[in-house]
């Protein structure tokens, strides 16, 4: 069963109060796909940020805990806005700066002076990392599962409705075939018997005709069981019910129909 769903959430960092600037920090946008396509086992493929991986475990765990069989796959981004409004460092934050690499220099005097990008930089306050909780990650990774799970039943609806409609055209069509399986049968004993009947009719005596006669049945009734249909038909029906069965029980039936 094939699906896909994608979660996004928008995630505004609070202004820090030591911000030296005061401008706010850029907002980040969180996003989790998850597609699976058709497989008869679980494969799983997870597509981390090195900051994630230690979420894989948990995350496996939740799509195993959920899913049966498909070749699944989860991504995870996030996606930081950049933020044009540079915001002049204020006199504090300077003084600051300027004390900073005083401190720095005296230990390491090797190290350079800060540029004007630098303090600038610097001067917007923490723009480069925007922290997340583990348990954001996790429900939008619970929400994108359910929200491909819905895309699946959707899916799995669509697909139990073209079966049923494949399984009454074929049912009409065994229904109609059954009752002409006997006198079709028996059309071709007939016919075998007839053509033997011209063959001995057509042989050099020796053979009573009681004795032809019986053969003559004997083969043609083997003939008849060999061609006969009505067993096949049967089956047929049986496997249209046992069909239709699962389709109204429902569920993972897809390795019960294989």
């Amino acid at each position: 069963m094939t699906g896909f769903a994608s979660v996004q959430h928008s995630l505004q960092p609070p202004v820090p109060p030591e911000s030296m600037s005061g401008a706010m920090p850029p907002s980040a946008r969180l996003g989790m796909d998850i597609r699976s396509v058709n497989s008869r086992f679980l494969d799983l493929s997870l597509k981390l940020p090195e900051d994630l991986r230690h979420l894989e475990p948990a995350l496996r765990e939740l799509l195993t805990r959920q899913l049966k069989r498909g070749k699944v796959e989860i991504r995870a981004y996030m996606e930081r806005s950049q933020s044009d409004d540079w915001q002049a460092p204020s006199v504090a934050a300077l003084q600051k700066l300027a004390a900073l690499q005083s401190k720095v220099q005296d230990w390491l005097p090797q190290a350079r002076e800060l540029s004007v990008a630098d303090v600038l930089r610097m001067g917007q306050g923490s723009q480069q990392t925007t922290a997340v909780e583990d348990g954001v990650w996790l429900d939008l990774a619970t929400q994108a599962l359910a929200a491909m799970r819905q895309a699946r039943e959707r899916e799995g609806e669509r697909l139990c409705t073209m079966l049923r409609g494949h399984i009454a055209q074929l049912e009409q069509l065994a229904a109609q075939a059954a009752p002409l399986v006997p006198q079709l049968v028996e059309q071709q004993r007939q016919r075998f018997l007839d053509r033997w009947k011209d063959a001995m009719a057509l042989a050099d005596g020796g053979t009573l005709p009681e004795a032809a006669q019986d053969r003559a049945l004997s083969e043609a009734t083997a003939f008849a069981i060999r061609i006969d249909v009505a067993e096949e038909v049967t089956r047929l029906q049986s496997h249209l019910q046992e069909i239709a069965d699962l389709l109204g029980k429902g569920g993972e039936i897809g390795k019960r129909l294989d």
